[in-house]
């Protein structure tokens, strides 16, 4: 049966599933989209290429492949355009004449390093824009791709609770390959779960994502080095039987040489996903009754 999907005409996101949702697992897919509005590219000052740096290149064709019945939402527009993975805090006043200094008396390493709510550089290239942008124009990202896409995964993990009293997110994201330097001797990681040091889950499911992982022969870390953003602050709520994990696949896993197009290890990577899917949801139904206590 394929997929099925939802999509408005103007949104910045499609949302695949049934309602009422058939699994207690939704999936995130927020940083892969290839959208790229006409006003922001007559706004950079480097090549597209460039900015296309930022996407999890091609995640959403490994989700969309493993996706069995749960919910998923993926977004179409380019991260360079908001990063959904940020706070709406996180403006960068060097590329934003809205922002506000005094909302994040400390900001964080990401918005120091240039990737907030939109970014300032990517990769190599820093100075993305050729001007600031104003305050209406965030704004106006804000309320036309940022919300509604929280607001899709908000309402998604709700009606996971409602039917089966526990929801867990999967946030699906990829990474560039890790150097092994730093990491005694070892392969580097070419899997990496993240749950905010045990604050967006619990336990039992981010053991069963590493057993998946070692299954696949593939090296697996926690936390280290990505152990979760927003995504994962905002709608993981453990004590109230709402868990949330963030997933980095190495993109040398399922893309070719150039992590342009798909890779002879795809169906490989599609295989894990979809078995790393199959144990959240039957972790989730095996003691729906203790998820609220955890």
């Amino acid at each position: 049966m394929p997929p099925t999907l939802y999509a408005m005409p103007d949104s910045s996101f499609d949302r695949f599933g049934q309602t009422p949702p058939i699994s207690p697992v939704v999936i995130s897919v927020p940083h892969a989209g290839r959208e790229y509005p006409p006003e922001l590219v007559t706004a950079l000052r480097v090549p597209l290429s460039a900015v296309m740096t930022l996407e999890d290149r091609r995640i959403d064709a490994v989700a969309i492949a493993a996706r069995r019945d749960e919910t998923m939402i993926v977004q179409t527009r380019a991260r360079a355009w908001i990063d959904l993975n940020r706070s709406e805090m996180e403006r960068d006043p060097r590329v934003d004449e809205g922002a506000d200094p005094t909302a994040q008396p400390k900001p964080s390493a990401k918005l120091r390093s240039g990737l907030g709510l939109v970014p300032r550089r990517a990769s190599a290239a820093s100075d993305l824009w050729r001007r600031r942008f104003t305050d209406a124009d965030i704004v106006r990202r804000i309320e036309q791709a940022y919300r509604p896409y929280h607001a899709a995964v908000g309402d998604a993990l709700a009606a996971a609770h409602a039917r089966f009293g526990i929801a867990v997110l999967l946030d699906v994201h990829s990474m560039p390959p890790l150097s092994a330097s730093g990491n005694g001797g070892n392969p580097p990681p070419r899997v990496v779960i993240g749950d905010r040091f045990g604050r967006s889950t619990a336990p039992r499911f981010v053991a069963r994502l590493q057993a998946e992982a070692e299954d696949a022969r593939l090296p697996v870390a926690i936390n280290a080095p990505y152990a979760g953003g927003h995504i994962l602050e905002r709608h993981g709520r453990p004590s109230t039987g709402i868990h949330a994990l963030q997933l980095e696949f190495d993109r040398s896993l399922y893309l070719d040489r150039q992590f342009d197009g798909l890779g002879t290890g795809f169906d490989r990577v599609v295989h894990l996903l979809k078995a790393m899917l199959a144990a959240l949801g039957d972790e989730a139904q095996a003691t729906p009754r203790l998820a609220a206590a955890e």
